[in-house]
């Protein structure tokens, strides 16, 4: 009784209170790690599969994001050993970017915020029934004419004016969905991954990923991800009623208790 009353609070009143606090925490830590971990990427723009991987060895995708791409500012190569399985080292002819200490550090402390507000989320999703009565799709929108009918209308920019709840559609559904147990989890444990004390105290972490090296380009497409639904987000936000939007996800209705 106390849920279904809940429910009818939230339909009436918008989103519950804890989901706006942590709707905006997630979104301004979201924010602050794209700015760092772009900064820690300039350092080094290349992304590898495996274990191991540097400016020496092919990479599987190199980024144009600063002077470190491509630069060919090498001396020759030279063997530490004479076999042919040596590893080798050459010196830079280059002035290295190379600016990103203070970008790890926060980069690092601010992923814990966003794992703690994500935690926070997913239990009060969970005990309150958040994620059953506005997240999960329902049996019959797991119809893949229901959810192909809904991306065309979004495709053909025909986008209902917005409600002061979490009234979504089937998209919006599938899409939540797909951020909240799937990509966002995904991006933490990649992230915990390529920590060097979490992959000390368990070494199978990076393993199941491929190595170190996977678990960093998988984190870095899980941001790629992150990122395009983001600017979809803002954009269906502006399409649907953007004043009715923010007022919904920041101050409530004014007639919330």
């Amino acid at each position: 009784m106390a849920e279904l009353q809940s429910a009818v609070q939230t339909d009436k009143t918008g989103h519950a209170r804890w989901v706006r606090i942590s709707h905006w925490i997630v979104t301004l830590s979201f924010l602050t790690l794209a700015f760092t971990g772009i900064v820690i990427l300039m350092a080094h723009p290349r992304l590898y599969w495996g274990e191991v991987g540097n400016d020496l060895t092919p990479a599987l995708l190199e980024l144009p994001i600063s002077r470190n791409h491509r630069h060919g500012g090498w001396d020759k190569t030279v063997a530490f050993f004479e076999n042919a399985a040596s590893p080798v080292s050459a010196n830079r002819t280059y002035d290295i970017f190379n600016k990103n200490g203070w970008g790890r550090s926060l980069h690092f402390l601010v992923a814990w915020l966003l794992v703690l507000t994500g935690g926070i989320y997913l239990l009060a999703g969970l005990f309150t029934g958040h994620f059953r009565r506005h997240i999960v799709p329902r049996r019959t929108e797991l119809s893949p004419k229901v959810l192909l009918g809904d991306m065309l209308d979004h495709a053909r920019l025909r986008i209902r004016t917005a409600t002061v709840g979490p009234h979504y559609g089937v998209l919006q559904k599938y899409t939540y969905f797909a951020v909240v147990f799937l990509v966002l989890p995904l991006a933490v444990v990649t992230g915990l991954a390529m920590s060097p004390a979490i992959a000390a105290a368990i070494p199978l972490l990076p393993g199941i990923l491929g190595g170190f090296q996977s678990a960093r380009t998988i984190h870095f497409v899980t941001f790629v991800l992150l990122m395009l639904f983001l600017l979809v987000h803002v954009l269906m936000i502006i399409k649907s009623g953007f004043k009715r939007q923010m007022r919904a996800m920041t101050i409530g209705d004014k007639n919330e208790d």
